[in-house]
Order: C-alpha cells, then sequence, then structure tokens
C-alpha cells in the first residue's frame, strides 16, 4: 500500500519517492501459489532441433534451462501431447498413430521431460494436446464426439510417461486454444480419479477466460478443474475466473522475438501477470528456439539453440530475467498481497516460503521496450523513482538482503543481465532504492543465486552445403532424422523388412489420415530441411511408393514456407506417381503445373530422383536419366530443401544428398 509521495532529487535526476508496506510472512493474507516461468509449449515443435546438438553442447543448452541456480532454473516444463497435426513450427509424432497402435519412444518430448528431471528432480510437468490422430474423431474433425476414446488416448499417455519413462505427470490441459467441452472435462477427471490419478491437475481451457462462465454455474465442472489457464491474457483477469476460486494461469504467453524487447515483455509480464490479473503462474511459449528461423515465430524462445550441426547457441536475455524469479522462488512459495504497482511506473511483487524467507522482484519496463507479440499494449509512462520499502512482522527483524540487477541497454546497447550487487541494509525494517527505467532488481534472504556460465560455444555456420543421411541406423536414439522437420505428416526411421538389398534402413512416412487438426495442415506431406537461403542446388533421394494407383512423392528445393502457413508453400516439386506420371509444380498443392508427363514410376519398387535447380532454370532425372529440363522458375528464390507425399500415405525415403552451390 503507498504511505506517502514526494518529490526528492538523487543522482542529478528526479526521482519520485515512494513508500510501501511488505507484509510480514505470518499474515492470513498469503495466498498459495505453484510458481512458474517455463513452456511448452512450450516445449513442442520449437525444440526439434535440440536434440541433434552434440555434446557437451547439447548439456550445456539444458543447464541453462533447467538446472537450479545456474541459469533460468526453470520450474514447470510443458509439452505437446503430439497429435502427428502441425502445432505451430512443425508436427510431432502421437503415441498412438492408429487405435491398435502404441509407442512410447516416438519423438523427443520423453526425452525433454527426462533431461529436466535429471537435472530438478522438482520440476512440474504438463502434457497439452494440439491436435489428435483421426481415430479419435472417426472420421470428423474434432475430438468430444467420444469423449471415453478421447480420455483413453491421454491417459495413454500418461501411464505411459510413467511406465516406460518413470515420468509422473503433473497437470493435463483439454485442446490448446480450441473449443472446450465441459462433458469432456467431467469424464477425464472422472477416469483420473478410478485410476488412482487423482493428483493430477487438469488446467482449461488454454485459451481464453470464457469456461470460469460455465464453471461458476455448473460446480461438477468447477470441481474438475484445478486450474483456470489463459493464453496471452494481456496481464487481466476476468470477474468469473476470480469467482471460480481456483489457480488463474497465464498458461501460455511472451510468443515474442529474444532480443531486450522481447526480455522487457517477460520481465513486465512476469510481475504484472499477478500484480494485475492474479495470475500465479506465467508460461512462455516458447522454451528454447531450436527450430529453422525462417519458420513462423523465429526466436521466439527463451533462448535460441538453432544450429546442431555447428553446435552454435545464445544465451539470450529473457534467461536472465526469468532467473530473477526462478532463482529465488519455489512451487509453494505464496505472494504477499500488497499493491504492487509504483507509483512512477512498473510493479513489484513479494513473495515467501513460510519459514522466513523472503524474495521481492522488481520491474520497471517502459512501454516500447516491452511489448510483446499480443495482445496490443495500452500506453503507460514510467519514470525514475526512489522507493522506500517497510516491512513489518518476523520481516522487520531483517538486517540485509542480497541483491540481482539487470539493465537492459536500449540507448547503448550493452545489457547489465542478471548481476549481483552489493546487499542492501535494512534499517529498522525499511530500505530504498533508486530505481532508474528497464531495470529488475530481485532481493531476498537466499545467498543461493548464481549466475554460470559455460565455455563458449563454436561459432555460428550455416547449414552444410552437402549433406547426406542415408538413414543406416539400427537403434536410433530418436525417431526422427536428425535437421527434417516435419510440416505435415511424421516421417520416422523404418526398417524394410521386406528389402535384403541396400533400403533395409529407410526413413517413412507414417500418417495415412488426415489428423483432427489445429491449424489448417496441408493435404501434402512435407518435411523440410538445410538452408532457407539456399539458391542453386541438386536434391537426391531413393523414393518408394507403398500406395497404388493414386499415390505419388516428391522431393523439393527453394521451399519458402512452413509451419501454420504450410498449405501456401511454393517452391519447385518434382513429383513422380504410381501411375507411371510426373509432374513439375511451384506449390506443394500441385496446382501450379510447370511440365508434365511419362515416368515409368510404378509403386513397390525404388527409383532415384534428383532435382537441379540453378539461376532460373531446373531439370529433373530419374534413376540417373534426364526426364524432364529448361524449366522456367521465376519464384520463389531460395528457399529449403524437402521431401514428401501426395497424400497421408505411406512412402520411403533413403540416401538423401542435397548439395548447394
Amino acid at each position: 500500500m503507498v504511505l506517502s509521495c514526494n518529490l526528492v532529487q538523487a543522482a542529478g535526476r528526479s526521482y519520485v519517492r515512494r513508500s510501501w508496506r511488505i507484509l510480514d510472512g505470518d499474515s492470513p493474507s498469503l495466498k498459495l501459489v505453484l510458481l512458474v516461468s517455463s513452456s511448452t509449449c512450450t516445449a513442442e515443435a520449437t525444440s526439434r532441433l535440440l536434440v541433434n546438438y552434440q555434446e557437451p553442447y547439447r548439456s550445456q543448452i539444458l543447464d541453462y534451462l533447467f538446472k537450479p541456480n545456474f541459469g533460468a532454473s526453470l520450474h514447470i516444463l510443458k509439452v505437446e501431447i503430439g497429435g502427428d497435426g502441425q502445432s505451430t513450427d512443425g508436427t510431432e509424432p502421437s503415441h498412438m498413430h492408429y487405435e491398435n497402435d502404441e509407442n512410447y519412444f516416438r519423438g523427443y518430448e520423453w526425452w525433454l521431460m527426462k533431461e529436466a528431471k535429471k537435472r530438478n528432480p522438482q520440476i512440474k510437468l504438463i502434457g497439452l494436446p494440439w491436435t489428435f490422430p483421426s481415430w479419435i474423431g472417426k472420421g470428423e474433425d474434432w475430438p468430444y464426439d467420444y469423449p471415453h476414446v478421447t480420455v483413453y488416448y491421454i491417459i495413454s499417455w500418461i501411464l505411459g510417461a510413467k511406465q516406460y519413462h518413470d515420468l509422473d505427470i503433473d497437470y493435463i490441459g483439454i485442446w490448446n486454444e480450441r473449443a472446450f467441452n465441459s462433458k469432456y472435462i467431467k469424464v477425464l477427471r472422472q477416469s483420473l480419479d478410478k485410476l488412482g490419478l487423482s493428483n493430477i491437475g487438469i488446467i482449461a481451457a488454454d485459451g481464453d477466460w470464457n469456461i470460469s462462465k460455465e464453471m461458476v454455474v455448473d460446480p461438477y465442472l468447477n470441481d474438475a478443474v484445478q486450474v483456470v489457464g489463459a493464453h496471452y491474457p494481456g496481464t487481466k483477469t476476468v470477474p468469473n475466473a476470480l469467482l471460480t476460486q481456483k489457480k488463474l494461469w497465464a498458461s501460455e504467453d511472451y510468443s515474442t522475438f529474444n532480443d531486450e524487447v522481447g526480455a522487457g515483455c517477460w520481465a513486465r509480464i512476469l510481475n504484472q501477470n499477478y500484480v494485475n490479473g492474479n495470475m500465479t503462474s506465467t508460461i512462455a511459449w516458447n522454451l528454447v528456439a531450436s527450430y529453422y528461423e525462417e519458420l513462423p515465430f523465429g526466436r521466439c524462445g527463451l533462448m535460441t539453440a538453432q544450429e546442431p550441426w555447428s553446435g552454435y547457441y545464445k544465451v539470450e536475455a529473457p534467461i536472465w530475467i526469468t532467473a530473477h524469479t526462478t532463482q529465488f522462488t519455489q512451487p509453494g512459495w505464496s505472494y504477499l498481497q500488497v499493491d504492487g504497482h509504483l507509483e512512477g511506473g512498473g510493479s513489484f511483487v513479494a513473495l515467501t516460503d513460510g519459514l522466513g524467507n523472503l524474495t521481492i522482484i522488481i520491474e520497471t519496463m517502459t512501454h516500447n521496450h516491452s511489448k510483446c507479440i499480443r495482445p496490443p499494449l495500452p500506453h503507460f509512462r514510467v519514470s525514475p523513482q526512489r522507493a522506500t520499502f517497510y516491512l513489518r512482522g518476523s520481516f522487520y527483524f531483517l538486517e540485509t538482503l542480497q541483491v540481482w540487477y539487470s539493465k537492459l541497454g536500449f540507448e547503448s546497447a550493452n545489457s547489465s543481465l542478471f548481476e549481483q550487487l552489493h546487499p542492501v541494509k535494512v534499517w529498522r525494517g525499511s530500505f530504498a532504492l533508486d530505481l532508474d527505467v528497464d531495470e529488475v532488481y530481485t532481493l531476498t534472504t537466499l545467498k543461493t543465486g548464481r549466475k554460470c556460465s559455460c565455455p563458449e560455444p563454436p561459432p555460428p555456420q550455416p547449414f552444410p552445403s552437402n549433406y547426406k543421411d542415408d538413414f543406416d541406423i539400427r537403434n536410433p536414439p530418436f525417431s526422427e532424422a536428425p535437421n527434417f522437420a516435419d510440416q505435415t505428416g511424421v516421417f520416422e526411421y523404418f526398417v524394410n523388412g521386406s528389402d535384403p538389398g541396400d533400403h533395409v534402413f529407410t526413413l517413412r512416412q507414417v500418417v495415412i489420415q488426415r489428423p483432427i487438426t489445429w491449424v489448417s495442415d496441408a493435404d501434402q506431406t512435407i518435411s523440410i530441411i538445410g538452408n532457407f537461403q539456399w539458391v542453386n542446388l541438386t536434391v537426391t533421394c531413393d523414393i518408394y511408393i507403398e500406395k497404388p494407383i493414386d499415390g505419388g512423392v516428391f522431393i523439393a528445393g527453394r521451399v519458402d514456407n512452413g509451419g501454420i502457413y504450410v498449405r501456401r508453400t511454393k517452391g519447385v516439386f518434382f513429383w513422380v506417381y504410381a501411375d507411371g506420371t510426373y509432374r513439375v509444380t511451384s506449390d506443394l498443392a500441385g496446382e501450379e503445373i510447370l511440365m508434365k508427363g511419362l515416368s515409368g514410376v510404378r509403386h513397390n519398387a525404388w527409383h532415384t530422383l534428383t532435382l537441379n535447380i540453378q539461376g532460373t532454370s531446373a531439370s529433373g532425372l530419374l534413376n540417373g536419366y534426364p526426364l524432364w529440363e529448361n524449366v522456367t522458375i521465376s519464384q520463389p528464390s531460395h528457399g529449403w530443401a524437402a521431401i514428401g507425399t501426395r497424400s497421408f500415405e505411406f512412402a520411403q525415403f533413403d540416401n538423401f544428398h542435397v548439395e548447394a552451390r
């Protein structure tokens, strides 16, 4: 609460003097919280390239994210429950592609959760689906018509996490940013309870606050939900959400380019989601920018690790902004209920463990230096100010507080990040700070904070201009081949037991029905790879069409799109079909035909395709012999290489080779 206000001069600048009282840790106004600041999501397809890093760089990245008192020291990891569909920057494989199929080793989320738990056994785990395999909807693009089927699918994932990886899931979501269904939520809650999983909380509905309208009039729904989670709430909640008396979370937020402005956004919402909206958890999308940067929302992670081929990564400013909160609090700490608005602009929060420890986090982010990607930020002003804090109760007897400090440098382009300053003295329960703009302070009784650093990673390098993969791995550590990023469909390592020759180990597209989608997935499957800046290149790959009559596959270059925009992808696509024809198109949809003719290709036989793009001309070879040539290419001017199929169908690929010049 504000006790006084007067203008003073300090260090040649005008400061507004403010005073606040921090309540004692024994106060009855404490509110129990689970404090978080991590993502999924927020480790979803956005972590695709992370698994391909070699040691020691991969472990260094993981340490910066998860190791306590090292870097971000995250409290929660939220992962996508893969559903074979596009979830922003790629697809993640389902543990059940088909109704009679179960495999709990697909993808990399299991590995990521285990790595997080290895570093911090107390980290909380959340699972949330973006998409669902087709069989869930029995032909409909909707997961709720058969709620018991969807519940069976989700609980199978939870049980598989425990049985095969010894992972205990703490929270489960409904359907990311899509409609919720009250009956489904209740069936999910009942089923979890019957299986002895009552400790797993349901977060709903990972969109807006609308579910709270139903919760306040439906006590059974209200009992089923443990956390009301909203996305990008703009630090504001709604009255109905408060009336539920549930934990309120910003269950996805941030989603902003990870420069200093992104750090300012993150600092502001970490505090103000509680100060303005009573939200006790803020989860960043995304965890680490470990996907091709030219995909949607490039570098919108807490740090950047998008070059496994070079080993280069960068610890961005949001990592250290995160540390201001996560290194000095833990899940189970409590927010003290004080008015956290600084009258000169900015905010502060105060937390305690109830055992005598106190942490105060202060931010003074200015408007233009803290804009998140969404929602629009109303204008506000922040000025230099002197703030005086008064501690009461048992905190009155504190003599010093440790101080950690960050200053985001926008004018000088030189930021100070997570630096330990001299302790501040507390005199008779009070202390004062001179606060400038765009600063973050942590004042705490804890002496455990550390800013650790690893040796510098190797310098950045572009994707190799000569890249080969024969997929000959007998026991691959992951189901997906390195550096391929699936954008529609799922491409997995496959053992071709029917081929005793050169194609026993291949890469196979395995999704044969269009999944229940989150966005508009393409009607064709596609996996991209390489350098988006490639202009002149030759792509060669052995292909095997499994679907008779209307089956087909392609190789491509200068591919210009992916992620949520995959349907509009352009490039140079060389198609061959099971009916013995071929086409060259400038789009993934196959509608903009540049050339077509007969190829003699049939299904259930291996063929070698070669696509050569040089300047404004392209040519194609089949089994080493020219099939078409001198096709004029106007757009796009550059892009990735890619492989894929005509529809959701089985098909195999082997001996992939791309050479860029």
